[in-house]
């Protein structure tokens, strides 16, 4: 059992590696498979297809991000600004979730996908906070996710045009006070 363990973990990997560099479409399980140092039969016996395996990682890696940024509905552009923080330090992850906004059919996944479960909750979460008084409940909270998330992953939206160098860091510093005064602006922070 310990290497069947082994064997996934190094299929997650390289996987994740895989999805990253070349999305889903461009993906290769042949490639998956030799960086893993498996065969192509192992990885589809371990995930049943290369979408299941793309789901599999990309809310592993969202689940990753909410637990380094967990979500304060009371402080959206705090939870923004966390957001925007990590995708800095971890621009691999943002890519890699972005290949599956590209790339995946617009039908929806079935109700236990696990890249949908960690949205719905966030969603619950801002729904509650709706309830609770803390956020304006003429937004759709669905809405509200959405903008908080784009506006803090807005820099990388440039791709190449971010500058390099000390530019870079001005660059980013005034982008990430940007986002949250948008944010402040459109979801003011609890003052309860």
């Amino acid at each position: 059992m310990a290497e069947a363990d082994s064997t996934r973990d190094r299929i997650v990997a390289s996987a994740t590696a895989e999805f990253a560099q070349h999305g889903i479409a461009g993906a290769r399980v042949e490639r998956i498979a030799k960086a893993a140092r498996t065969s192509k039969e192992r990885v589809y016996a371990h995930f049943g297809s290369k979408e299941k395996l793309y789901r599999f990682i990309a809310a592993r890696e969202l689940m990753a991000m909410s637990e380094a940024v967990p979500m304060d509905p009371a402080d959206l552009p705090g939870y923004a600004v966390g957001v925007h923080d990590h995708v800095t330090k971890h621009p691999e992850q943002l890519r890699l979730m972005k290949w599956g906004q590209l790339e995946l059919r617009s039908e929806r996944a079935s109700v236990d996908d696990p890249f949908d479960a960690v949205v719905r909750k966030k969603i619950e979460q801002l729904r509650q906070a709706q309830t609770d008084g803390v956020l304006d409940a003429s937004w759709d909270p669905t809405d509200i996710l959405v903008f908080v998330s784009q506006l803090a992953t807005s820099a990388f939206d440039q791709g190449s045009s971010i500058p390099g160098g000390k530019q870079r860091e001005a660059f980013l510093a005034a982008r990430r006070n940007a986002i949250e005064q948008a944010v402040q602006q459109l979801f003011p922070a609890s003052t309860t």
